[in-house]
């Protein structure tokens, strides 16, 4: 490992050793890494990727871990940790362009877009993730998707080589893109974005994060909606006609206000998560005769 090399690049306080993974995933769960990296700018994630080059270290790519389950014995390698934050507008007729780092949170960006009256993000105020994450893998929510509003995206190869492709080669689907099947790293994106009234923007926001709230456990530790949604069914539908709410396994519980969701009560670890994931796979079969497919990202 060439940690020394690294240290010429990365001050030392963004250089965390045998780092616990359960801090920076929305779980809360999940074993240490040997080394754990903030990478703040383009140049600094180059630099990075030309020392590790050959080296045959694991590499991570982690955004703010919203989407993240990370195994107990944690990861034998080097977590990026991608905190890119550029954020500018430019205006284009009635079109707003807004170019973003991949490390921008979206909550953040929502609130900020509609302080300037721009209008299109608010769907996204309450995922709890950043823009590479969301763009990987096509988030959406109230019958809007990142694939809406993205122009192009900014990516390195993990030589450190710099490209950029238009949203039909992002090949974009259901919660998946080109991102999620190749070993890219997002570092920027491009979003054309219209005018709007703040109040109506606002206003839409506080309706969002209404509902969220009313069916969400956002006040436990989880990764958000562990299944994707089915051909022709609602996936939490179905667990909770399994009559699986409230189920546990460990600490790892089916939510009691939304099946599709599975939160950590505490003390949960990833085995208890995989096991509750697995067994509720098998309910749903045998009940239903479907095969339910896992959004969320597991890390061994």
């Amino acid at each position: 490992m060439k940690l020394e090399k690294i240290k010429e690049i990365i001050p030392e306080d963004r250089i965390h050793l045998n780092e616990p993974m359960s801090k920076h995933t929305s779980f809360k769960i999940g074993g240490n890494v040997d080394i754990f990296i903030n990478i703040v700018s383009i140049d600094e994630l180059q630099k990075i990727l030309k020392i590790i080059k050959g080296d045959n270290s694991r590499i991570i790519i982690i955004g703010n871990g919203s989407n993240l389950l990370v195994c107990d014995e944690g990861i034998h390698g080097i977590v990026l940790k991608i905190e890119i934050k550029k954020f500018i507008i430019q205006k284009d007729n009635q079109k707003n362009i807004v170019t973003l780092g991949a490390g921008c949170k979206l909550g953040e960006i929502a609130f900020k877009l509609a302080d300037k009256g721009i209008s299109g993000f608010e769907f996204a105020s309450g995922i709890p993730g950043t823009i590479g994450g969301a763009i990987r893998m096509n988030a959406g929510a109230y019958g809007s998707e990142i694939k809406d509003i993205v122009n192009n995206i900014t990516y390195l190869d993990r030589s450190g080589e710099i490209y950029k492709i238009n949203k039909q080669e992002a090949q974009f689907e259901y919660r998946k893109s080109i991102f999620s099947k190749k070993d890219y790293i997002i570092v920027e994106a491009e979003f054309e974005l219209n005018n709007g009234k703040k109040e109506e923007i606002k206003e839409k926001m506080k309706e969002y994060q209404k509902s969220r709230i009313e069916r969400q456990p956002i006040e436990y530790p989880s990764a958000g909606s562990v299944f994707k949604r089915g051909e022709g069914f609602i996936t939490a539908k179905l667990i909770d006609e399994c009559g699986l709410k409230g189920y546990k396994i460990g600490d790892a519980q089916i939510s009691e206000k939304h099946a599709g969701f599975i939160i950590n009560k505490g003390n949960a670890t990833a085995k208890d998560v995989e096991k509750l994931i697995k067994y509720i796979k098998e309910k749903v079969f045998e009940k239903f005769g479907v095969e339910i497919e896992t959004e969320i990202e597991v890390i061994h």
